[in-house]
Order: C-alpha cells, then sequence, then structure tokens
C-alpha cells in the first residue's frame, strides 16, 4: 500500500475487539474523521506517551468530528488495562492476529542492535468522513505528531 495511489481506495474495513471485548469496525465511523494510529506494544514508554497526548487532545479531536482509534497486537485485556492504568481516553483496538496490521502494511521486519524480528511500524493513518484515506504518516516520531495531525484535519476541513 506504501508505494500505490493511497487516495484512491477507501480505506481497508476490519473487525476487530476493542479494550472491552466489543467488536469494531472501521465502518462504524463513517460520516466522522478518524486518527487510526498503529503502534507497537501498550505500556512501553513511546506508546505511552502518544497515547496520553491524543487523550489529552480529545476535545480538540471531538470539537473536529474525529474519533481516534489505536491499533496494536496487544490483547484487549492488555489494552483495559493500559486504559486504566494511564486514564486513557481513547479506543484501542487489538489485532493478535495482525490482519489489519498486514492490510495496512505496517507489520514489517525491524532491526535492532544488529537482531532481525518482526513489528509495528508505528503509522498513523487519517481517515476522511467518506472513509478514504486522506493523509498517511510512517515512522512516526511521537513527539510533536498529535498537533501534526491535529493542523492537517484543519488543514483538509477548510479546503
Amino acid at each position: 500500500m506504501k508505494d500505490k495511489l493511497y487516495f484512491t481506495k477507501p480505506a481497508p474495513d476490519f473487525v476487530l475487539r476493542d479494550q472491552l471485548d466489543r467488536p469494531t469496525s472501521l465502518s462504524m465511523f463513517k460520516g466522522k474523521w478518524v486518527v487510526l494510529y498503529f503502534y507497537p506494544k501498550d505500556n512501553t514508554p513511546g506508546c505511552t506517551m502518544e497515547a496520553q497526548e491524543f487523550t489529552e487532545n480529545i476535545k480538540t479531536f471531538e470539537r473536529l468530528n474525529t474519533t481516534i482509534v489505536g491499533v496494536s497486537p496487544d490483547s484487549f485485556q492488555s489494552h483495559q488495562n493500559f486504559c486504566q492504568r494511564f486514564d486513557l481516553k481513547i479506543l484501542l483496538l487489538s489485532d493478535p492476529e495482525k490482519k489489519a496490521l498486514k492490510e495496512y502494511e505496517v507489520w514489517e521486519t525491524k532491526k535492532f542492535m544488529g537482531r532481525e524480528y518482526d513489528g509495528v511500524i508505528r503509522s498513523t493513518f487519517l481517515i476522511d468522513p467518506n472513509g478514504r484515506l486522506a493523509h498517511v504518516w510512517h515512522n512516526v516520531r511521537v513527539q510533536g505528531h498529535v498537533i501534526e495531525i491535529l493542523q492537517k484535519i484543519r488543514e483538509l476541513q477548510s479546503q
């Protein structure tokens, strides 16, 4: 998907379980903007910072008719504990079979200290109210990313 024309097709739909073990599909958010972000693991420093920044800005996203949806391979129980531990107000989806991760091409071979392993490439997909990809960020750096997303949403909504 990375090298294809993103904006000619609808965002791939999926059904995953949320932190309360409820089935959730992307199509449930039709009519809203969606920030669909993929992250490696609950309770790790970068992932915690990212989720907290989304939570801190949740009211601003809501005013912009935007829902935040995070996806990782962690279990719904892990997501539930993560949300409780840090008082997160965002929706987290569990993808242990890596179906959405692979569909969005964010499950890849990574390298760390000379070792190769498969893992999540931190990425964010902005989906418009019609279910189409509006903007994509790959290899996201957490610091300042939420502000960057808000700026892009405002820019696209003003067009």
